[in-house]
């Protein structure tokens, strides 16, 4: 698989040989370039020498918490990030997500779901560019929609490509409700529309970010049981 030119370069981090063999050899008949590393340490370093445009990263590595390493990527790095996990408690799930992953896998996993879910971030990753995309004022923050890009107080805000997505979607129907479905089905793909503790995690991250008083926001809008509002 490639974006334009080149291969997506996927870089895979687990201790599990028989998982690092079989993502290799599923990935590689596909087209995508594969890096792999078996620790936490190991797969920061190669994420900074190769810029892999996704990552998949197991939580239980033998060095360090696989959020640690979650917390090291998104120091610096866009690229979306999938954790594959044996631990199955929705707080595990939550706290990953909290630290900037995009996806969560629980193992074992089938790998036409895997894939689904690396295709979905792919997606997410891609920067498409639409020339005519209107720039979306409002007394908090500021939203480039051509340029992928948001300033508060004039200095550029860093989002992941996951809560660019769900800003995104909002910021196109402004004024609009926008369903949870319809949210899910756009920004993550239809393996996720029960996932709506996604939508929540992700909301309060960009009201972290983005509102001025995220306790009390004015632009990115909770309608109760059905879904989300961008008001300018």
């Amino acid at each position: 698989m490639s974006t334009g030119a080149r291969p997506v370069t996927v870089l895979v981090v687990d201790d599990e040989p028989q998982i690092l063999r079989a993502l290799r050899i599923n990935l590689s008949v596909r087209g995508y370039e594969i890096v792999t590393a078996s620790t936490g340490s190991g797969a920061l370093r190669a994420a900074s020498e190769r810029r892999p445009d996704v990552v998949v990263l197991d939580l239980g590595l033998p060095d360090m918490d696989g959020v640690e390493v979650l917390a090291g990527l998104r120091g610096w790095s866009n690229a979306p990030v999938i954790v594959l996990s044996a631990r199955t408690d929705a707080a595990d799930k939550v706290d990953a997500l909290d630290a900037g992953a995009d996806d969560y896998i629980t193992k074992p996993f089938g790998m036409d779901e895997f894939l689904a879910r690396l295709r979905a971030a792919v997606r997410r990753g891609a920067t498409t560019v639409d020339a005519d995309a209107p720039v979306v004022v409002t007394d908090s923050f500021t939203v480039d929609l051509a340029a992928k890009k948001v300033t508060k107080a004039g200095v550029e805000v860093h989002l992941t490509p996951t809560e660019w997505g769900m800003l995104e979607m909002l910021v196109r129907h402004r004024g609009k409700l926008v369903g949870r479905t319809e949210l899910l089905q756009e920004v993550w793909g239809p393996a996720y529309l029960n996932e709506t503790h996604y939508l929540r995690v992700y909301l309060a991250q960009l009201r972290r970010k983005l509102e001025d008083d995220p306790a009390r926001p004015k632009h990115l809008l909770t309608e109760a049981g059905m879904g989300y509002r961008f008001h300018q």
